[in-house]
């Protein structure tokens, strides 16, 4: 009897061991250690320096960490407090002052003041600040503020400390969307003290006042956030950890949170959408289309310079094929830039119609027959575009039928951004989730001239034109609203007629949790409170 106890424990202790050196190397998730949260995704961030970076997926993260001076409300783009309790502004709009939020402390112990803040735009606005450095150059700034200090159109003059807990903001002229642009992300106020011991490796090591602290990064596989004890807003974060969990295969994603592995994903195929709904386990959430996929044509590079060859792959495009194909119909056909919900859409302008035989006369009499072309394309999943590869393909067989040939490329996301936004592609599939609910965030970010820059361009297109240059700097520079839409509406004329991009569609993004989700609101700019969201088990 004794041996066979022995035996036994023999056998329990080496399956135990077994069992561990499996959960070792399998990149299990132990979920032991307080209340947690693992939300499944296509893609790791590329930088957690909210400054330097453009993409949703390290913004997911950033927002966890940092906290801007305003934000937007749950499930809207209307702003309301967050660092500055309350604010101020100038009959003409050109003197803003902000009152902050007291006993408010980085993740590192240092006070969140009004020092903080101004070192922090300083930090982003000016190109001689011993702390401007990070590998993109800041790229939202100039976006949002139209240039870095001493740029001919720069909007902001100055920002100083009034006293320990007042900003005053002095612009050099209006600016319709401020506040819109104050809440935006790339935005949120980092600790000066550790930005100053490695403003290049702060993206490695960032600290902010928001809900969680950093506490691992796994590239390419996880990022882990930890409760930060001592945040100023009371009764969150809801639960100790968030868990970041990179897995590029929508489908893989969706079998990890059907046999519980994850508990919220996006990117996932849209045609899994209606297997969430008939699943009690599961629950469906859809955020509201604020975007646009397009094909961008390098206008640097012939034959894209030419007016009758963009035309004609506007006419080569079945957009209808594409929603029902790719999107399980969650999604509506793009004319313009930026969805019809929006201030100043231009609802008079009629799309190109699908028409192979007119693209291809287009084509032809352009002298334009049998040019090759590469075509760049995400591998990853985006909220706009769940297979870029696949839709590439699509279009690849359509503009064969019209004599172009093309040839796909594709590469992982931290690569493709750098590649398309230093002007690589001849054509590029591409996409913008919008950021704060304005049209200067598509028009003017997207498409305006300033911003075709040689490196880290938010132009893909490298578009310029001066006369809708100047219609949306007065449209930035106005807070009269019917003027905006005015001037959005004549831009948008313009650009359709030039056809710098084909404007694809405007997608509906499907989210699925577990059904035992709570607190979760999909808003519409893709940035999602997860300091809000809990479990319920039942």
């Amino acid at each position: 009897m004794e041996k066979r106890l022995m035996r036994w424990s023999s056998w329990v202790m080496l399956f135990l061991c077994f069992s561990l050196i499996v959960s070792c190397h399998s990149g299990s998730i132990q979920k032991d250690q307080g209340s947690m949260l693992i939300y499944g995704r296509g893609a790791d961030a590329k930088s957690l320096d909210p400054s330097q970076v453009t993409d949703g997926e390290s913004f997911r993260v950033t927002q966890m960490i940092f906290d801007t001076l305003v934000e937007y409300k749950d499930q809207n783009t209307e702003i309301q407090p967050c660092l500055a309790e309350k604010w101020e502004s100038s009959p003409d709009g050109k003197e803003w002052i902000f009152y902050l939020r007291k006993n408010v402390k980085f993740h590192d112990g240092t006070p969140f003041n009004a020092e903080a803040v101004v070192f922090n735009f300083k930090r982003w606005m000016d190109r001689e600040h011993p702390q401007h450095k990070g590998a993109i150059a800041f790229t939202y700034y100039p976006d949002m503020f139209a240039g870095f200090k001493g740029d001919p159109n720069h909007v902001i003059q100055s920002v100083t400390a009034i006293d320990e807990y007042t900003v005053k903001f002095v612009l050099n002229r209006p600016l319709g969307p401020f506040l819109a642009n104050l809440a935006m992300p790339p935005f949120g106020i980092g600790s000066p003290t550790a930005i100053k011991k490695d403003p290049v490796q702060f993206g490695e090591k960032p600290v902010g006042t928001g809900p969680y602290k950093l506490r691992e990064w796994k590239k390419n596989d996880m990022i882990t956030v930890e409760r930060n004890e001592d945040y100023w807003k009371k009764g969150f974060p809801k639960t100790d950890k968030i868990i970041f969990k990179s897995i590029p295969d929508n489908a893989a994603r969706f079998t990890a949170l059907k046999s519980g592995d994850i508990d919220l994903m996006d990117g996932m195929n849209p045609s899994d959408a209606i297997q969430v709904e008939k699943d009690p386990k599961l629950q469906l959430f859809k955020q509201q289309g604020m975007n646009v996929a397009y094909l961008a044509f390098n206008m640097r590079k012939k034959p894209l310079d030419h007016p009758q060859f963009r035309l004609a792959i506007n006419h080569a495009v079945d957009k209808k094929r594409l929603i029902s194909n790719f999107y399980a119909n969650l999604a509506e056909p793009a004319v313009n830039p930026y969805p019809p919900f929006m201030l100043g859409y231009n609802d008079e302008l009629k799309d190109h119609s699908f028409d192979l035989g007119k693209a291809k006369r287009l084509i032809e009499e352009a002298g334009l027959k049998g040019v090759k072309l590469k075509l760049y394309t995400p591998q990853d999943p985006r909220p706009y575009m769940p297979n870029g590869k696949k839709i590439a393909e699509f279009l690849k067989e359509d503009f064969k039928k019209i004599g172009v040939q093309v040839e796909i490329v594709t590469f992982e996301w931290k690569t493709y951004l750098d590649k398309v936004k230093s002007g690589e592609h001849d054509m590029a599939l591409f996409g913008w989730n919008g950021d704060n609910g304005d049209p200067d965030n598509f028009l003017y970010v997207l498409l305006d001239k300033t911003n075709a820059r040689e490196q880290n361009s938010s132009n893909i297109a490298f578009y310029t034109n001066e006369e809708v240059h100047q219609l949306l700097i007065k449209a930035q520079s106005t807070v009269d609203r019917t003027k905006r839409e005015q001037l959005y509406r004549q831009a948008q004329a313009i650009i359709k007629k030039e056809n710098p991009w084909v404007p694809l569609v405007h997608a509906t993004v499907p989210i699925a949790g577990k059904a035992s989700i709570r607190g979760f609101y999909p808003h519409p700019t893709g940035g999602y409170k997860l300091d809000q969201v809990e479990i319920i088990e039942k």
